[in-house]
């Protein structure tokens, strides 16, 4: 059995992990936290979540997620893993990071954790959306960069950081894949005609999106597109259980899905 804490339990993606979780036979909640002040606060965490009571009531001490927990999972916010980071190293418990927005100092973070406990940093923990990247990156390489990337992404009108995670990673192995050192970020006005080491990326917000991302590589006379829809969060957290659980037998280091998935 495998007890996850879990930060931000009050979140969209922290009430998908508790549900997950709640319904898997290997794992237990061990600890779910939210910010201090926060109306959740004292709630049993499965309750909040929307199933039965689970026996573990909501706090805001992210310094004590670690103590009773084998793993923490954290899709919550870049502040959250400040306190969470040090102390799944100090412990030795196998981190999963999903949160999106991060800086280059969060990512520094996330290296160091990974010289003490295994650690999967990926922006998106969607098997699907991790079969995207691969399949991407062999069709960019393929059709060489006489085809030009554009990206477009979508999700609810709540989403904070803009592009994805998930549609900056598409850029980045595009970028990679075609030798297009630059991203433009959307067009107006008279930008002139698309140089050939571009890709471009555009952020779509609206409704209750789950997520959405395409790829489009434009030729003259055809176009090929790759398409990733996720209709329910579950297919996040049932990813990153599977990163937990993949975690959980592995030495110190920083890893992302395509290592979980075997992509590598």
């Amino acid at each position: 059995m495998i007890n996850v804490g879990i930060p931000g339990a009050a979140g969209r993606m922290g009430r998908e992990l508790i549900r997950a979780i709640a319904g898997a036979d290997d794992m237990g909640l061990a600890a779910a936290t939210e910010a201090s002040g926060a109306d959740c606060l004292g709630q049993d965490a499965g309750t909040l979540a929307g199933v039965a009571p689970l026996g573990v009531s909501v706090t805001s001490d992210n310094g004590a997620l670690a103590c009773g927990s084998d793993g923490i999972i954290d899709f919550s916010a870049p502040a959250t893993l400040d306190q969470v980071a040090p102390v799944c190293a100090e412990r030795g418990v196998p981190l999963v990071v999903g949160t999106t927005g991060l800086e280059a100092g969060h990512l520094t973070l996330l290296r160091r954790a990974g010289e003490q406990t295994a650690v999967v940093f990926a922006p998106n923990m969607s098997v699907g959306v991790n079969l995207l990247f691969q399949l991407v990156d062999q069709a960019a390489r393929l059709l060489g960069p006489s085809y030009h990337a554009e990206v477009v992404e979508a999700h609810h009108r709540h989403k904070k950081d803009a592009p994805s995670g998930t549609a900056a990673r598409l850029v980045e192995i595009l970028q990679a894949a075609l030798d297009a050192p630059d991203a433009r970020h959307g067009r107006e006005g008279m930008v002139g005609e698309r140089p050939d080491a571009e890709v471009g990326v555009h952020a779509v917000r609206g409704g209750d999106v789950v997520g959405e991302h395409t790829v489009m590589l434009l030729g003259q006379g055809e176009r090929v597109e790759l398409v990733h829809r996720a209709s329910s969060r579950q297919t996040f957290a049932q990813g990153a259980l599977r990163a937990l659980r993949w975690a959980s037998t592995r030495d110190p280091g920083l890893y992302d899905m395509q290592d979980v998935l075997g992509l590598r």
